[in-house]
Order: structure tokens, then C-alpha cells, then sequence
């Protein structure tokens, strides 16, 4: 199965915003989700896990160039059971792929929820 492409859901600046539905996550190896043209220092992912286990999300390291810190390999984080991670803000130097994405997995195939790009806006 393919990556599926993640577009983000901005975040405007002196506002409120409701939780958005998010995408449903897309487990298995090799699968997961892909944002395009992405912007690592103003994203925030939340992961929602609706499952009874606590399971892993991983943001791909991403490749030299033009990722410089890239060796320092992928960023896992545990999203716990019936629970909920926010990951981010990201590092362009260490997750940009050298089309310019970022890449996230979710590799356990029992994992249940949603996943959603959140852009940070640039401070006004």
C-alpha cells in the first residue's frame, strides 16, 4: 500500500481552532503518510492511537542533502493506548527528504486512529 499524502490543517494566529478529524492512519511497514513541499519547523503532528496498546509513530530521517543532521537517524514516539501525541515542531536539517517531504510511519499494523499535519504559523 502507498503512502498516503497529508495536507496540512493551519493553525491561524490569535485564533482558536477545533480539534480537526485528522486522516485515518495507514499502518504497516513501508506504508504511512507523506507531506509534500512540507515546512518541518512549522508542523505539529497529532496521532491519535484508538486501539488498546500503546504503538509507535516514526518520522523518517531525511536525506543529505539536503537534511544535514539526517545520521541522526528517525524520531519514534510511543502514542499510548486509547490516547493521543502531538510530534513537533520538526527539524528541517534532520527530516527534509530531498524532494523537499517529510515521511511518517506507522508501522504496527494494529494501530487504530488518526493522524494530522498541523501548520504552526510564522509569528506576526
Amino acid at each position: 500500500m502507498p503512502r498516503n499524502t497529508l495536507t496540512y490543517t493551519p493553525l491561524l494566529a490569535n485564533q482558536g481552532i477545533t480539534a480537526p478529524a485528522g486522516s485515518p492512519v495507514n499502518p504497516g511497514a513501508g506504508n504511512g503518510h507523506v507531506i509534500t513541499r512540507a515546512l518541518p519547523e512549522h508542523t505539529i503532528l497529532r496521532v491519535t492511537n484508538t486501539h488498546t496498546a500503546a504503538h509507535p509513530v516514526t518520522v523518517k530521517a531525511g536525506a543529505y542533502p539536503p537534511a544535514i543532521a539526517a545520521g541522526q537517524s528517525d524520531l519514534t514516539v510511543s502514542v499510548p493506548a486509547s490516547g493521543e501525541v502531538f510530534v513537533g515542531p520538526l527539524e528541517s536539517g534532520r527530516f527534509l527528504q530531498n524532494d523537499g517531504s517529510l515521511i511518517v510511519e506507522i508501522p504496527d499494523t494494529a494501530h487504530t486512529g488518526t493522524i494530522t499535519a498541523l501548520r504552526v504559523p510564522a509569528a506576526t
